[in-house]
């Protein structure tokens, strides 16, 4: 495995108590945390048979929720590389990196757990296809920058360079997926 850079983020909050907290995973969805520094993480390219890891979750996820599974493994490969432990720099945790408030909303308990994770992904990526009727270009712009921000532009995807690219970059993992 090649390691290649990218950044991870540390977070500091200051409790009632005046105790300052750092983390570079921030948990709580109440705290106020504030960006201090960030810090150089190794990221590695994985081998085949660590992305087919999480398939028998996503094909039993696709089917619950009658979502093309390479859909959901392109959403997973774009939002955390298949680690089960990333964590983006404003909080969304998990392979498909679901944010506190929305995991809490699912009823997903340990966005951690991969099985959990999947599920709740999923469960959120339907309602989302059936609010933007199949659309996925937004369906994907609203699973990046939220559903306010595709409403906000009247159900277009969103002027945000970083949606416009992740839109590009799953569709692009999905095609590849998609092939046998």
């Amino acid at each position: 495995m090649a390691p290649s850079p990218s950044l991870a983020d540390i977070y500091k909050y200051v409790d009632e108590e005046g105790v300052i907290h750092l983390t570079n995973i921030p948990t709580e969805s109440d705290v106020p945390y504030e960006l201090v520094m960030r810090e150089k993480r190794v990221q590695f390219n994985l081998k085949p048979s660590e992305i087919s890891r999480y398939d028998h979750l996503i094909v039993r996820a696709a089917e619950k929720y009658s979502i093309d599974s390479a859909l959901i493994k392109a959403i997973i490969k774009a939002e955390s590389n298949f680690n089960h432990q990333a964590v983006s720099p404003v909080g969304a945790k998990g392979l498909m990196q679901l944010m506190p408030a929305t995991a809490s909303s699912l009823r997903v308990r340990d966005t951690f757990h991969p099985e959990n994770n999947i599920e709740g992904g999923t469960r959120y990526l339907r309602y989302l296809m059936n609010v933007f009727k199949g659309d996925l270009p937004l369906v994907l712009a609203a699973y990046n920058a939220g559903e306010k921000a595709v409403f906000k532009y009247d159900k277009r995807v969103p002027p945000y360079r970083e949606t416009q690219r992740y839109i590009q970059k799953v569709l692009a993992y999905f095609d590849q997926y998609r092939k046998p």
